[in-house]
Protein backbone atom coordinates (compact mmCIF):
# COMPACT_ATOMS: atom_id res chain seq x y z
CA UNK A 1 0.00 0.00 0.00
CA UNK A 2 1.12 3.22 -1.14
CA UNK A 3 2.44 5.74 2.22
CA UNK A 4 1.17 9.23 2.17
CA UNK A 5 4.83 10.20 3.96
CA UNK A 6 8.23 8.98 2.48
CA UNK A 7 11.87 10.97 3.31
CA UNK A 8 14.46 11.10 1.01
CA UNK A 9 17.88 11.30 2.44
CA UNK A 10 20.23 14.00 0.51
CA UNK A 11 23.15 14.37 2.32
CA UNK A 12 25.16 13.23 5.30
CA UNK A 13 27.30 16.01 7.10
CA UNK A 14 30.78 14.99 7.31
CA UNK A 15 31.78 16.91 10.42
CA UNK A 16 28.81 15.96 12.81
CA UNK A 17 26.55 13.11 10.95
CA UNK A 18 23.80 15.62 10.52
CA UNK A 19 20.89 14.71 8.06
CA UNK A 20 19.87 17.03 4.81
CA UNK A 21 16.86 15.56 3.92
CA UNK A 22 13.29 15.78 2.48
CA UNK A 23 9.57 14.77 3.69
CA UNK A 24 7.00 14.25 0.82
CA UNK A 25 3.48 14.94 2.19
CA UNK A 26 0.49 14.76 -0.11
CA UNK A 27 0.70 18.44 0.60
CA UNK A 28 4.56 18.99 -0.47
CA UNK A 29 7.99 18.23 -0.12
CA UNK A 30 9.48 19.35 3.49
CA UNK A 31 13.13 20.62 3.48
CA UNK A 32 14.61 19.22 6.43
CA UNK A 33 16.23 19.61 9.35
CA UNK A 34 13.02 22.24 9.94
CA UNK A 35 11.42 24.48 12.33
CA UNK A 36 7.68 24.03 12.54
CA UNK A 37 5.09 26.91 14.01
CA UNK A 38 2.80 25.30 15.93
CA UNK A 39 -0.93 26.56 15.16
CA UNK A 40 -3.11 25.04 17.92
CA UNK A 41 -6.26 26.52 17.52
CA UNK A 42 -6.27 25.97 13.46
CA UNK A 43 -4.53 29.48 13.48
CA UNK A 44 -0.56 30.60 14.44
CA UNK A 45 -1.57 33.29 16.70
CA UNK A 46 -1.95 37.11 15.18
CA UNK A 47 -0.44 35.67 11.56
CA UNK A 48 -2.19 35.15 8.60
CA UNK A 49 -1.61 32.07 6.11
CA UNK A 50 -0.38 34.32 3.82
CA UNK A 51 2.76 36.05 5.98
CA UNK A 52 3.18 32.42 7.50
CA UNK A 53 4.32 31.66 3.69
CA UNK A 54 5.71 34.93 2.19
CA UNK A 55 7.45 36.21 5.13
CA UNK A 56 8.24 33.60 7.77
CA UNK A 57 8.29 31.18 4.86
CA UNK A 58 7.15 28.38 6.80
CA UNK A 59 6.81 24.69 5.28
CA UNK A 60 4.49 22.76 7.39
CA UNK A 61 2.27 23.55 10.70
CA UNK A 62 0.86 22.24 13.64
CA UNK A 63 -2.29 21.76 14.90
CA UNK A 64 -3.64 20.56 18.34
CA UNK A 65 -6.09 17.82 18.14
CA UNK A 66 -7.42 18.10 21.82
CA UNK A 67 -7.98 21.82 21.37
CA UNK A 68 -10.08 21.43 17.83
CA UNK A 69 -11.61 18.74 19.31
CA UNK A 70 -13.23 21.07 22.08
CA UNK A 71 -13.55 23.90 19.95
CA UNK A 72 -14.93 23.94 17.34
CA UNK A 73 -15.52 20.08 17.13
CA UNK A 74 -13.43 17.97 14.50
CA UNK A 75 -16.98 17.02 12.84
CA UNK A 76 -17.22 20.64 11.88
CA UNK A 77 -13.61 21.03 10.57
CA UNK A 78 -14.45 17.99 8.62
CA UNK A 79 -17.61 19.74 6.95
CA UNK A 80 -15.34 22.45 5.81
CA UNK A 81 -13.50 19.87 4.09
CA UNK A 82 -10.55 19.35 6.72
CA UNK A 83 -7.86 21.61 8.16
CA UNK A 84 -6.42 23.11 5.15
CA UNK A 85 -9.60 24.20 3.84
CA UNK A 86 -11.02 25.28 7.18
CA UNK A 87 -7.98 27.71 7.71
CA UNK A 88 -6.90 28.37 3.86
CA UNK A 89 -3.52 26.57 4.28
CA UNK A 90 -2.27 24.56 1.33
CA UNK A 91 0.84 23.15 2.34
CA UNK A 92 1.37 20.08 4.76
CA UNK A 93 -0.02 19.94 8.25
CA UNK A 94 1.31 17.79 11.19
CA UNK A 95 -1.73 17.12 14.20
CA UNK A 96 -0.59 15.98 17.33
CA UNK A 97 -2.51 13.47 19.44
CA UNK A 98 -3.81 15.43 22.35
CA UNK A 99 -1.61 13.28 24.57
CA UNK A 100 0.57 15.96 26.08
CA UNK A 101 -2.43 18.50 26.46
CA UNK A 102 -4.24 15.37 28.70
CA UNK A 103 -1.99 14.82 30.91
CA UNK A 104 -1.16 18.32 31.56
CA UNK A 105 -4.66 18.36 32.97
CA UNK A 106 -3.23 16.86 36.15
CA UNK A 107 -6.39 16.17 38.11
CA UNK A 108 -8.76 16.73 35.70
CA UNK A 109 -7.83 13.19 34.09
CA UNK A 110 -8.18 9.59 34.54
CA UNK A 111 -5.53 7.00 32.63
CA UNK A 112 -6.49 3.64 32.27
CA UNK A 113 -5.63 0.73 29.55
CA UNK A 114 -8.57 1.64 27.64
CA UNK A 115 -7.33 5.54 27.39
CA UNK A 116 -8.52 8.97 29.18
CA UNK A 117 -11.29 10.21 30.66
CA UNK A 118 -10.54 14.26 31.60
CA UNK A 119 -12.76 17.56 31.89
CA UNK A 120 -12.75 20.07 29.14
CA UNK A 121 -10.14 23.11 30.72
CA UNK A 122 -13.13 25.08 28.80
CA UNK A 123 -16.51 24.27 30.94
CA UNK A 124 -15.39 21.28 33.02
CA UNK A 125 -17.42 18.61 30.56
CA UNK A 126 -16.09 15.23 30.91
CA UNK A 127 -14.64 13.44 27.68
CA UNK A 128 -12.73 10.35 26.81
CA UNK A 129 -9.90 9.89 24.43
CA UNK A 130 -9.21 6.25 23.62
CA UNK A 131 -6.58 5.78 20.72
CA UNK A 132 -9.60 4.72 18.22
CA UNK A 133 -11.27 7.92 18.96
CA UNK A 134 -7.69 10.03 18.76
CA UNK A 135 -7.30 8.49 15.48
CA UNK A 136 -10.91 9.56 14.17
CA UNK A 137 -10.73 13.00 15.15
CA UNK A 138 -7.06 13.39 13.45
CA UNK A 139 -8.21 11.68 10.21
CA UNK A 140 -11.39 14.17 10.55
CA UNK A 141 -9.17 16.87 10.63
CA UNK A 142 -7.36 15.69 7.59
CA UNK A 143 -3.86 16.43 8.51
CA UNK A 144 -0.78 14.68 6.55
CA UNK A 145 0.69 13.68 9.39
CA UNK A 146 -0.95 12.57 12.28
CA UNK A 147 0.75 11.58 15.66
CA UNK A 148 -0.72 7.99 17.95
CA UNK A 149 -1.77 8.80 21.20
CA UNK A 150 0.48 8.30 23.81
CA UNK A 151 0.90 9.17 27.55
CA UNK A 152 3.72 12.02 28.19
CA UNK A 153 5.07 11.43 32.14
CA UNK A 154 6.00 14.25 34.28
CA UNK A 155 9.33 15.36 35.06
CA UNK A 156 10.40 13.41 37.50
CA UNK A 157 8.63 10.23 36.97
CA UNK A 158 9.87 6.74 38.82
CA UNK A 159 11.54 3.70 36.41
CA UNK A 160 8.36 1.64 38.05
CA UNK A 161 5.74 4.69 36.59
CA UNK A 162 7.81 5.61 33.45
CA UNK A 163 7.66 1.81 32.74
CA UNK A 164 4.11 1.21 32.62
CA UNK A 165 3.75 4.41 30.92
CA UNK A 166 6.00 3.65 28.42
CA UNK A 167 4.54 0.23 27.57
CA UNK A 168 0.97 1.57 27.73
CA UNK A 169 1.59 4.15 24.81
CA UNK A 170 3.02 0.71 23.05
CA UNK A 171 -0.12 -1.32 23.03
CA UNK A 172 -1.97 2.40 22.27
CA UNK A 173 0.66 3.05 19.15
CA UNK A 174 -0.52 -0.75 18.33
CA UNK A 175 -4.23 0.18 18.55
CA UNK A 176 -4.12 3.33 16.39
CA UNK A 177 -2.09 1.41 13.24
CA UNK A 178 -5.35 -1.05 13.34
CA UNK A 179 -7.70 2.15 13.95
CA UNK A 180 -5.71 4.47 10.70
CA UNK A 181 -7.82 3.98 7.87
CA UNK A 182 -6.32 7.03 5.84
CA UNK A 183 -3.20 5.52 5.18
CA UNK A 184 -2.75 7.01 1.56
CA UNK A 185 -3.79 10.26 2.53
CA UNK A 186 -2.37 10.84 6.12
CA UNK A 187 0.49 9.08 7.62
CA UNK A 188 0.88 8.27 11.26
CA UNK A 189 3.72 8.15 13.12
CA UNK A 190 4.64 6.64 16.78
CA UNK A 191 6.44 8.46 19.61
CA UNK A 192 9.35 7.03 21.25
CA UNK A 193 9.10 7.29 24.85
CA UNK A 194 10.81 6.11 28.21
CA UNK A 195 11.49 9.24 30.38
CA UNK A 196 15.20 9.80 31.04
CA UNK A 197 15.73 5.89 31.79
CA UNK A 198 17.91 4.64 28.15
CA UNK A 199 16.77 1.07 28.96
CA UNK A 200 13.09 2.10 28.32
CA UNK A 201 14.26 4.25 25.34
CA UNK A 202 15.86 1.37 23.81
CA UNK A 203 12.70 -0.80 24.24
CA UNK A 204 9.74 1.95 23.25
CA UNK A 205 12.18 2.44 20.11
CA UNK A 206 12.41 -1.20 19.20
CA UNK A 207 9.11 -2.11 19.94
CA UNK A 208 7.41 1.00 17.88
CA UNK A 209 9.66 0.54 14.82
CA UNK A 210 8.67 -3.31 14.90
CA UNK A 211 5.38 -1.23 13.78
CA UNK A 212 6.85 -0.47 10.80
CA UNK A 213 5.19 3.48 10.38
CA UNK A 214 5.57 6.17 7.94
CA UNK A 215 7.96 8.28 10.78
CA UNK A 216 8.71 8.64 14.62
CA UNK A 217 9.07 10.74 17.11
CA UNK A 218 10.77 11.45 20.42
CA UNK A 219 8.67 12.92 22.76
CA UNK A 220 8.55 13.34 26.96
CA UNK A 221 11.66 15.42 26.64
CA UNK A 222 12.43 19.12 26.83
CA UNK A 223 9.11 19.08 29.76
CA UNK A 224 11.42 20.59 32.42
CA UNK A 225 14.65 18.48 33.28
CA UNK A 226 18.42 20.10 32.65
CA UNK A 227 19.59 20.79 29.67
CA UNK A 228 22.27 18.11 29.89
CA UNK A 229 19.43 15.44 30.66
CA UNK A 230 17.68 16.31 27.79
CA UNK A 231 20.93 16.31 25.92
CA UNK A 232 21.55 12.86 27.17
CA UNK A 233 18.24 11.32 26.08
CA UNK A 234 18.13 13.06 22.55
CA UNK A 235 21.92 11.79 21.68
CA UNK A 236 21.19 7.79 22.81
CA UNK A 237 17.65 7.66 20.99
CA UNK A 238 17.92 9.71 17.98
CA UNK A 239 20.61 7.05 16.81
CA UNK A 240 18.02 4.21 17.55
CA UNK A 241 15.67 5.53 15.00
CA UNK A 242 15.04 4.66 11.15
CA UNK A 243 17.51 6.37 9.08
CA UNK A 244 15.15 5.88 5.90
CA UNK A 245 12.38 7.58 7.99
CA UNK A 246 11.12 11.23 9.69
CA UNK A 247 12.48 11.65 12.87
CA UNK A 248 10.62 14.12 15.01
CA UNK A 249 11.90 15.85 18.05
CA UNK A 250 8.55 17.22 20.06
CA UNK A 251 8.20 20.82 21.57
CA UNK A 252 11.61 21.81 21.10
CA UNK A 253 12.04 25.63 19.72
CA UNK A 254 14.81 27.78 21.38
CA UNK A 255 17.58 28.58 19.08
CA UNK A 256 20.17 26.43 20.63
CA UNK A 257 18.20 23.40 21.28
CA UNK A 258 17.17 23.20 17.84
CA UNK A 259 20.34 23.25 16.74
CA UNK A 260 21.79 20.50 18.98
CA UNK A 261 18.15 18.62 17.74
CA UNK A 262 20.24 18.94 14.02
CA UNK A 263 23.67 17.68 15.39
CA UNK A 264 21.98 14.77 16.28
CA UNK A 265 20.18 13.87 13.52
CA UNK A 266 16.91 15.04 14.56
CA UNK A 267 15.04 16.45 10.99
CA UNK A 268 11.60 18.15 12.52
CA UNK A 269 11.07 20.23 15.77
CA UNK A 270 8.00 22.32 17.04
CA UNK A 271 7.49 24.19 19.59
CA UNK A 272 4.96 27.22 21.05
CA UNK A 273 8.09 29.69 22.07
CA UNK A 274 8.44 32.03 19.32
CA UNK A 275 4.67 33.27 19.54
CA UNK A 276 3.94 32.87 23.16
CA UNK A 277 7.32 34.97 23.97
CA UNK A 278 6.31 37.79 21.31
CA UNK A 279 3.38 38.16 23.48
CA UNK A 280 5.65 38.71 26.62
CA UNK A 281 7.35 41.43 24.62
CA UNK A 282 10.08 39.46 23.46
CA UNK A 283 12.47 38.75 20.49
CA UNK A 284 14.92 35.90 19.60
CA UNK A 285 17.56 37.45 17.96
CA UNK A 286 21.53 35.95 16.42
CA UNK A 287 22.69 38.10 20.05
CA UNK A 288 20.46 36.53 22.21
CA UNK A 289 17.14 37.52 23.60
CA UNK A 290 15.74 41.07 23.35
CA UNK A 291 13.08 42.14 25.75
CA UNK A 292 11.85 44.99 23.74
CA UNK A 293 9.43 46.19 26.95
CA UNK A 294 12.58 47.15 28.80
CA UNK A 295 13.38 50.94 29.02
CA UNK A 296 16.52 50.86 27.11
CA UNK A 297 15.06 50.38 24.04
CA UNK A 298 12.88 53.26 24.63
CA UNK A 299 15.28 55.74 22.10
CA UNK A 300 16.46 52.68 19.90
CA UNK A 301 16.17 53.27 16.56
CA UNK A 302 17.88 49.94 15.04
CA UNK A 303 15.98 46.97 14.20
CA UNK A 304 15.35 43.51 16.73
CA UNK A 305 18.01 41.92 14.68
CA UNK A 306 20.19 43.74 11.97
CA UNK A 307 21.28 40.00 10.77
CA UNK A 308 17.49 39.00 10.10
CA UNK A 309 15.40 39.47 6.68
CA UNK A 310 11.87 39.57 7.46
CA UNK A 311 9.51 42.11 7.34
CA UNK A 312 9.33 43.35 11.12
CA UNK A 313 13.32 44.12 10.86
CA UNK A 314 13.25 45.60 7.24
CA UNK A 315 10.52 48.11 8.41
CA UNK A 316 10.23 48.70 12.01
CA UNK A 317 12.71 50.11 15.11
CA UNK A 318 13.26 48.59 18.60
CA UNK A 319 12.00 51.72 20.01
CA UNK A 320 8.56 51.67 17.96
CA UNK A 321 7.85 48.10 18.80
CA UNK A 322 8.44 48.92 22.43
CA UNK A 323 5.83 51.39 22.32
CA UNK A 324 3.39 49.02 20.60
CA UNK A 325 3.95 46.44 23.38
CA UNK A 326 3.64 48.92 26.12
CA UNK A 327 0.45 50.77 24.94
CA UNK A 328 -0.90 46.84 24.50
CA UNK A 329 -1.29 47.28 20.52
CA UNK A 330 -2.21 44.10 18.67
CA UNK A 331 0.31 45.39 15.80
CA UNK A 332 3.72 44.66 18.52
CA UNK A 333 2.57 40.89 19.28
CA UNK A 334 2.10 40.49 15.40
CA UNK A 335 5.47 41.87 14.11
CA UNK A 336 7.48 40.31 17.57
CA UNK A 337 5.70 37.10 16.17
CA UNK A 338 6.35 37.42 12.83
CA UNK A 339 10.08 37.93 13.67
CA UNK A 340 10.69 35.67 16.04
CA UNK A 341 9.17 32.57 13.87
CA UNK A 342 11.09 34.15 10.53
CA UNK A 343 14.49 33.83 12.79
CA UNK A 344 13.95 30.80 13.62
CA UNK A 345 12.80 29.24 9.74
CA UNK A 346 15.80 31.30 8.77
CA UNK A 347 18.28 29.71 10.97
CA UNK A 348 17.43 25.66 10.13
CA UNK A 349 17.79 27.14 6.13
CA UNK A 350 21.17 28.30 7.44
CA UNK A 351 21.58 24.81 9.20
CA UNK A 352 20.14 22.87 5.26
CA UNK A 353 23.11 24.80 3.70
CA UNK A 354 25.81 23.75 6.20
CA UNK A 355 24.87 20.51 6.57
CA UNK A 356 25.55 20.42 2.33
CA UNK A 357 28.51 21.85 2.73
CA UNK A 358 29.73 19.65 5.66
CA UNK A 359 30.57 22.36 7.57
CA UNK A 360 27.17 22.24 10.49
CA UNK A 361 30.02 22.01 13.88
CA UNK A 362 31.79 24.76 13.10
CA UNK A 363 28.82 26.98 11.97
CA UNK A 364 27.06 25.96 15.67
CA UNK A 365 30.46 27.38 17.13
CA UNK A 366 30.20 30.22 15.94
CA UNK A 367 26.87 30.87 16.34
CA UNK A 368 26.56 30.00 20.30
CA UNK A 369 29.71 32.71 20.38
CA UNK A 370 27.50 35.45 19.28
CA UNK A 371 24.56 34.27 21.07
CA UNK A 372 25.58 34.00 24.35
CA UNK A 373 28.20 36.49 23.83
CA UNK A 374 31.71 34.68 24.56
Amino acid sequence: MKQAITYELLHTCKQTGARRGVVHTPHGDIQTPIFMPVGTQATVKSMTPEELKEEVKAQIILSNTYHLYLRPGHEIVKEAGGLHSFMRWDRPILTDSGGFQVFSLGELRTISEEGVIFKSHLDGSKHEFTPEKVMEIEEALGSDIMMAFDECCPYPSTYEYTKQSMERTTRWAIRCKAAHKTVEKQGLFGIIQGGFYKDLRKQSAEELIALDLPGYAIGGISVGEPKEEFLDILRYTTPLMPKDKPRYLMGVGTPDYLLEAALAGIDMCDCVLPTRIARNGTAMTSRGKVVVRNATYERDWSPLDPECDCYTCKNYTRGYIRHLVKANEILGIRLLSLHNLRFLTKLMERVRIEIENDNLGNFVKEFYQKYYGE
